[in-house]
């Protein structure tokens, strides 16, 4: 029988840089701000029951402070993973988002994505590729285990779309607010997206006697497949506001 290797890919909290139009990326020194340090710490109330195995982190600080908490919790050390660390926006890095909002090429990331490179950044199709290739790298290292790994809103969307089959064009469809949850399983080499943008209480993650199926599947206590909490208040005013 394969293994199965469940995976939660949650984005960091609330940051400082939210209100001032300001595109974070790599900016070091960006931290949660009050909310973003709540969010925090009820990801680890949520997770400290769950098997989770190890805890990886972009290096990002705004990453490793949401992290800490549910590892803390969890009694567990962060491990830095420079594989989902934040995209490299380049020339727009610390830019005004209503100045950046006006060239042609906003428009061109907003509607053709995957033709578009960050002025001396990162493509999306090369921050997809390294995301999933950091995952199943993770995946491998992992058999039989759950684990979670904090990053970034559009390098968990592009790597959602990519699991998904959805072209990178339409990655922004997907919301993935701060503080929530998406999670993957990989039936020995075969994904599946159990769930994405999940922000209420998660269901207890197990595994199924390998006598009672001939494939492991996830099982939960309350629904095998629980459905993301969301709401129209919880979704991101604008694709601008979700790059901080």
């Amino acid at each position: 029988m394969g293994t199965t290797t469940y995976l939660l890919l949650i984005r960091h909290g609330e940051n400082d840089w939210v209100g001032t139009h300001r595109l974070a990326g790599r900016t070091p020194g960006v931290h949660l701000n009050e909310h973003g340090v709540a969010q925090a710490a009820r990801l680890a109330e949520q997770l400290a029951a769950q098997p989770i195995s190890a805890v990886y982190s972009s290096p990002l600080e705004r990453c490793m402070q949401t992290a800490r908490p549910v590892a803390d919790a969890l009694r567990l050390p962060v491990i830095a993973e420079p594989g989902v660390i934040e995209v490299d926006y380049g020339g727009w890095q610390g830019g005004d988002l209503r100045e950046l909002a006006k060239t042609p090429e906003w428009q061109l990331v907003q509607h053709n994505p995957s033709s578009f490179c960050f002025p001396e950044g990162e493509t999306l199709h090369q921050v997809q590729a390294r995301a999933v290739w950091t995952l199943e790298r993770l995946r491998q290292a992992h058999p039989d285990q759950l684990i979670a790994v904090f990053s970034h809103g559009d390098v968990i969307r592009t790597t959602l779309a990519h699991y998904m089959g959805t072209p990178l064009d339409l990655f922004q469809r997907l919301a993935v607010n701060t503080a929530s949850i998406s999670a993957l399983a990989f039936y020995g080499v075969r994904p599946m997206v159990l769930f994405t943008n999940y922000l209420a209480e998660l269901p207890k993650f197990e595994w199924k006697q390998e006598e009672a199926q001939d494939e492991a599947q996830p099982e939960t206590r309350d629904a095998a497949q629980p459905e993301a909490a969301t709401s129209p208040q919880d979704a991101p005013a604008a694709v601008a506001a979700s790059r901080t």
